[in-house]
């Protein structure tokens, strides 16, 4: 089988690749993508002389290029994408046009060549924030309700997504999931930044009253749940995929702080985002009927994540203060 993997030298691409290219030695995996200040080919040195890997530099709202990046391939796995709230409030157009305009591309060009599967990669932020005294969570049913540039975008491509199956029959699937961490995500991002401030002895930036909740899941278990989509997903359905670990923000710091052996001295309170949603949280019930269960339990993964960043500081150093093309 010839993948095709759309910002693959990003944090969950690069890990899906590594993935694949484990679980499924025999197929090739192009990974296509645009190198903006997000994506490192760095991380994924372990396959790069791999025969089976074929790395393409472009940018996917280049319709002549994914046309013909996209001839033969059997399925396509969308992850590129712009998702960071505190760029995203300060530049929304950037993101409207790759997530939005880039999705559009990919989507015409899968249907021009009658790509077998087209998977979309999406966020639980679609569905607006929760209370923290509510006990609903999101399921596939709840209402799109994004509140941030970001969040907006991503609903806009998954509409999309959708719009190409009903009107067109293009065999499409989406998972929405929960926050991810792991090894090779970049260091703007919650948990990396908190570690690798803390590894420099640099205190920890704690939004607002520090409450807000996010449900985290390991990285290779987010993986495992989209490979079992692509095998066992009902064409034009939606899955969402979470681990049931609902932190606050706070929390989540003062056990980074534990892990490194600082203490609460390194928290710092600092003046909240602009539309910061308050909670996620995740039914995942739909794709453990497909046989999904996360493997990682969040203390083990945050473990295995603060020990990563802990030995490979050269990797985190060099993107750390990096600006953005």
């Amino acid at each position: 089988m010839k993948i095709l993997v759309t910002g693959g030298c990003g944090f969950i691409g690069a890990n899906f690749i590594l993935y694949w290219h484990k679980n499924y030695p025999g197929d090739i995996i192009i990974n296509v993508d645009a190198l903006t200040y997000a994506g490192n080919r760095e991380n994924l040195k372990d396959v790069e002389d791999s025969p089976e890997y074929v790395f393409v530099h472009a940018d996917i709202c280049n319709n002549e290029k994914m046309l013909e990046v996209t001839k033969g391939v059997d399925v396509i796995v969308h992850f590129a994408a712009e998702s960071h709230n505190d760029r995203a409030i300060s530049d929304p157009a950037l993101f409207v046009r790759t997530n939005v305009l880039g999705t559009h591309t990919l989507l015409d060009v899968a249907r021009q060549n009658n790509i077998k599967r087209f998977h979309h990669i999406s966020t639980d932020e679609v569905y607006g924030a929760l209370s923290l005294n509510d006990p609903q969570k999101f399921t596939e049913e709840r209402a799109y309700n994004p509140r941030s540039p970001y969040s907006a975008s991503k609903a806009a491509s998954d509409h999309l997504v959708r719009a190409y199956f009903h009107t067109y029959g293009l065999p499409v699937t989406i998972t929405n999931c929960s926050n991810n961490l792991g090894p090779f995500q970049f260091p703007e991002k919650i948990i990396p930044l908190f570690i690798t401030n803390l590894l420099e002895g640099k205190k920890v930036p704690v939004y607002g009253d520090g409450l807000y909740v996010r449900d985290w899941i390991y990285v290779e278990d987010h993986c495992r749940a989209i490979d079992l989509v692509i095998k066992k997903g009902i064409l034009g359905e939606t899955y969402l995929i979470g681990a049931n670990n609902e932190v606050p923000n706070i929390i989540l710091a003062k056990k980074i702080i534990s892990l490194l052996q600082k203490d609460d001295s390194f928290i710092e309170y600092v003046t909240d985002r602009p539309g910061h949603d308050r909670r996620y949280a995740i039914e995942s019930a739909k794709i453990q009927r497909l046989g999904w269960n996360p493997l990682f339990s969040f203390d083990d993964a945050l473990k295995e994540t603060v020990r990563w960043y802990v030995e490979h500081q050269a990797w985190w150093k060099r993107l750390k203060h990096k600006k953005p093309c």
